[in-house]
């Protein structure tokens, strides 16, 4: 396995220093930058465009969701805290692991396991592309989520943005679906009409529809209408 390399934001210098240690154990992560600010963590991760991120939440002037709510690609992210596992539970994210300071080894040496397995997932896609295992973040209102790319279902034009539905959820993102488009895995999305793009995993029924369209349905009683121009892509991209 390729380097798996990771970026520190953490506003304490001695709970980098303690995280740094603990990577020492582990020969395939590559410490590339740290940050004790949100600004400045952005930059880096911007610049560097790392595998991996430990991001402390509590962190002053703006906080680790924020940061996340600025990046365009987040990096796999495990979260370090002080936060006791209540209070964790009570954020909608869904981030790959989450940490309590003070930092068990044992704990950390199973969240390190868990990247090395995505990251290897995602060595054998399209660096172009985002992979299956990949993650979103998502922010509508107060609420937030960390969304892997395969839990999304279906998504479709909200005005000058988009709608991502997700398991039993849906949220905004201030993205054109254009935007969105261009980087999800073609294999598994697909442009139904100019307004919505689906996961074909998650077509539960494909009928026949009006003036050749194809009506689809997906989770939480969803249906897209394919039109005629695009059915015959469908068809061929299932096999039909």
């Amino acid at each position: 396995m390729n380097k798996i390399n990771a970026v520190i934001v953490e506003d304490s210098r001695l709970a980098r220093n303690e995280l740094k240690e603990l990577i020492k154990d582990f020969a395939e992560i590559k410490i590339i930058g740290e940050a004790e600010n949100v600004d400045d963590g952005f930059k880096l991760i911007t610049e560097l465009r790392p595998d991996l991120l430990f991001l402390d939440i509590n962190m002053p002037e703006k906080d680790g969701f924020e940061l996340l709510e600025m990046l365009d690609d987040v990096p796999i992210t495990i979260f370090t805290t002080a936060f006791d596992e209540y209070a964790i539970k009570s954020f909608e994210y869904n981030a790959l692991d989450y940490l309590l300071k003070p930092i068990n080894p044992k704990r950390f040496a199973l969240a390190i396991e868990k990247v090395k397995q995505i990251v290897a997932d995602k060595q054998t896609n399209n660096e172009r592309k985002l992979a299956l295992s990949n993650q979103i973040f998502i922010k509508d209102g107060e609420k937030c989520w960390l969304v892997k790319i395969e839990d999304i279902y279906l998504i479709e034009v909200d005005g000058n943005y988009s709608k991502v539905f997700f398991k039993d959820k849906k949220a905004i993102v201030a993205k054109s679906l254009n935007q969105i488009e261009a980087k999800l895995p073609e294999e598994f999305f697909f442009r139904a009409n100019r307004n919505q793009i689906i996961n074909i995993q998650y077509a539960t029924q494909i009928d026949p529809w009006f003036s050749g369209n194809l009506l689809v349905h997906l989770p939480n009683e969803n249906k897209v209408e394919i039109s005629r121009r695009q059915a015959s892509a469908f068809k061929e991209k299932l096999s039909l």
